[in-house]
């Protein structure tokens, strides 16, 4: 690729991270419509952190898989070299 087709660094970032802060957002309303953070953690005994700790906890849990899942989506977007 040419200099002139580069894309920015601070482009790609924000090409994985901003689509997967939306999409780990709604996965957070969801879930958490479903399941109670207290009752879960309960089960299987928790720390001593308040639900919105929690919520907070599971949204960075969901960003850190959908940016993840993104990455790896553009990398595997990439064209492989033919010999």
């Amino acid at each position: 690729m040419s200099e002139d087709n580069k894309v920015p660094t601070v482009q790609r970032f924000v090409a994985i991270l901003w689509p997967s802060f939306v999409v780990s957002g709604i996965a957070t309303i969801l879930f958490f419509t479903a399941f109670d953070p207290i009752e879960i953690i309960g089960c299987v005994g928790g720390w001593d952190v308040s639900r919105m700790g929690y919520y907070s906890i599971g949204f960075f849990l969901f960003w850190l898989l959908t940016s993840l899942n993104s990455v790896l989506t553009c990398y595997f977007l990439k064209p492989c070299a033919i010999k």
